[in-house]
């Protein structure tokens, strides 16, 4: 299969909208969780990012996977979100909710020990990056909560690869030296 032949296949993926919705829906309703930690703003702004896919849908060309291409709606919803969020800071202090107590952490196929252990990974990722600039942030939950490698990220976050590393390793350091060497 040569190179017009994958993008032309990537781009196939958005005929069938519902199933890219259901398929990629948990991925991004988690990346935008643990970004705004209010699971109502969580709801609307992953709501927002597939109407946006779906009207945008026929310029998607396909030089990207489809969920890092929602990846990128979401992170780019995520930054305008943030910024009007910070005009209204009262509201948000009442709308703050711990992603680790959500029913949406695991699989709900999943084990209960499987549960477990994705509430206290989530757990421990949200206590360290509540403090992370929101780049450093955005790459760091990228990174670790939603497996994402650098050029993914990059894709996602219109970032240069370079810079997604100069971030992951900022926010890793940081990570370390406040949590008293957290490996």
């Amino acid at each position: 299969m040569d190179a017009a032949e994958v993008l032309a296949t990537r781009a196939g993926e958005l005929d069938d909208f519902d199933s890219v919705v259901r398929e990629h829906w948990a991925r991004v309703f988690r990346f935008v969780l643990v970004s705004l930690r209010d699971a109502d703003a969580a709801a609307t702004v992953t709501q927002d990012c597939f109407v946006r896919a779906w009207r945008s849908r026929d310029r998607f060309r396909g030089e990207a996977l489809v969920s890092t291409w929602l990846l990128r709606i979401a992170v780019n919803l995520v930054r305008d979100h943030a910024r009007a969020r910070r005009l209204r800071f009262w509201w948000r202090a009442s709308q703050l909710v711990d992603p680790a107590d959500a029913a949406w952490v695991a699989d709900r196929s999943a084990s209960a020990e499987a549960r477990a252990i994705d509430r206290e990974r989530v757990a421990a990722v949200w206590k360290t990056t509540r403090w992370l600039p929101e780049r450093q942030r955005t790459v760091f939950l990228l990174r670790f909560v939603e497996e994402m490698d650098l050029l993914e990220i990059a894709a996602a976050t219109g970032m240069a690869e370079g810079t997604v590393k100069t971030h992951l390793f900022r926010a890793l350091q940081a990570v370390r030296e406040r949590s008293g060497g957290m490996q």
